[in-house]
């Protein structure tokens, strides 16, 4: 497959991800984790801080997504863009390993999840094999 083909996966993959974040308004992990209430119970500083966590990542994702559309001959083909690259697959490892540590919950949703971040490590992957 043409590394363009691969990099333009890796911006819906980036597009997807970011539209299942809790503040996105598309997110059926609000339903699982039940976001709404969970944080009313945390103090306010802890609530901010999640949703602006939640926000920036909504953030980064489309930023990934734009260069990926965008600019996937020069992510492929340079060393900025390639290290780029490089830095979202041990973005989506650390993540896979994150979640199998912390989010020990048996659910198919957080099984998609896991899979989901799994592709994006194998998708980021793949232009820098070749």
């Amino acid at each position: 497959m043409d590394r363009t083909w691969v990099l333009y996966l890796c911006g819906a993959h980036s597009f997807a991800s970011r539209r299942f974040m809790p503040d996105s308004g598309v997110c059926s992990s609000v339903r699982l984790f039940v976001w709404r209430t969970a944080l009313v119970r945390v103090g306010a500083p802890t609530r901010a801080i999640t949703q602006i966590l939640n926000l920036r990542l909504i953030h980064v994702f489309a930023g990934i997504g734009i260069l990926c559309r965008v600019y996937p001959d020069e992510l492929a083909g340079t060393p900025l863009g390639r290290a780029v690259l490089m830095l979202m697959v041990t973005f989506w490892i650390a993540r896979t390993i994150e979640q199998v540590v912390f989010l020990r919950i048996d659910h198919p949703l957080v099984h998609a999840l896991t899979a989901s971040f799994v592709l994006g490590a194998g998708l980021f992957a793949w232009p820098l094999l070749f």
